[in-house]
């Protein structure tokens, strides 16, 4: 019989996989309409805007096989499971954001340099307002999840589609300037500006990713938390070493606590069973490690290990 914690991975991973085939979906649909809409328009914004959603569709695409993965469960191969492939999508959607840059860069120099303008401006317009249209209910089924599952995967999907938004109404105003104000070269200055909009969600995508895979710490407030926690056990004293981290939808603590060397085994482990049960309760996604020291014992002489971590929280009721 599955555990409760097992049920609610499952409902997770259910979830992220749900999210990435609802982005495949719109990504291939956006990506018909504005091959058709770049074709009649001739528009650099237009261009940029297709581009974005083909390689959004690429990026979806990775973001389902990394969620899809991630979710599997740990293996002789994979003690601590497969959760780093969500930051691995997350890196391949930055790079290709980085590559889709390029793409818009290029063609905005060329329109400014060749003079060509826009073409059909009302189809172009009609496109991005149906595009904005599905990407506003996009974001609403990805906001949910992200609160459910807290995927790095899906969150960066979910910057890619953010950036649609501000994207498809650069397009509408590049064409309306361009193509009913008569208004030369606006259509490949908003080129410039979506690219540097592009650039700055591609530098967003790949910081959570990148703090995954190099096993950044939690945010303090977070690691205070755990701390009040752990304090909470009157029994517990010097908690040290701790080292936490976040591999796709599973958190992993570990840490050294002391504890009376007169305890019987059977009277220490009631009592860091009480210990887990507790944190567990507050973090759910959690797997936790706890090596337990005899009272006044020093692992090292490295200050890191040896910090203290409850003398942060004041005197101990």
């Amino acid at each position: 019989m599955k555990s409760a914690a097992s049920f609610v991975q499952d409902d997770r991973s259910r979830l992220a996989r749900g999210a990435a085939l609802a982005s495949i979906s719109v990504a291939a649909v956006l990506v018909a309409l504005k091959t058709w809409a770049a074709w009649r328009t001739g528009s650099s914004a237009m261009l940029g805007s297709l581009a974005d959603s083909a390689l959004d569709l690429v990026a979806s695409l990775t973001t389902f096989f990394g969620v899809w993965i991630a979710a599997f469960p740990a293996d002789r191969e994979h003690r601590f499971g497969h959760g780093k492939a969500e930051a691995v999508a997350a890196m391949v959607q930055a790079m290709l954001i980085g590559v889709s840059i390029v793409l818009i860069l290029l063609h905005s120099v060329r329109q400014l340099t060749h003079g060509v303008g826009v073409r059909a401006p009302l189809e172009g317009m009609g496109v991005s307002l149906v595009a904005i249209a599905l990407t506003l209910g996009l974001l609403s089924w990805q906001r949910y999840v992200l609160r459910r599952t807290g995927s790095v995967a899906i969150r960066a999907d979910h910057l890619h589609y953010q950036s649609d938004m501000l994207l498809n109404l650069a397009v509408i105003a590049a064409l309306v300037l361009e193509g009913f104000a008569g208004l030369t070269g606006a259509d490949p200055v908003f080129g410039f500006l979506i690219a540097g909009w592009l650039g700055y969600g591609a530098f967003r995508a790949a910081g959570d990713a990148i703090d995954q895979l190099m096993d950044h710490e939690w945010p303090e407030d977070r690691r205070q938390r755990l701390v009040e926690l752990v304090a909470q056990h009157p029994e517990l004293s010097n908690l040290h070493d701790l080292r936490t981290r976040t591999s796709g939808h599973r958190d992993f603590v570990q840490f050294h606590i002391d504890m009376d060397p007169r305890l019987s085994v059977v009277e220490a482990h009631d009592i860091i069973e009480r210990m887990e049960k507790n944190l567990c309760r507050h973090f759910p996604r959690m797997e936790l490690f706890v090596h337990i020291d005899p009272a006044g014992y020093k692992d090292s002489d490295n200050p890191l290990i040896e910090e203290n971590e409850f003398a942060r929280l004041g005197p101990r009721p």
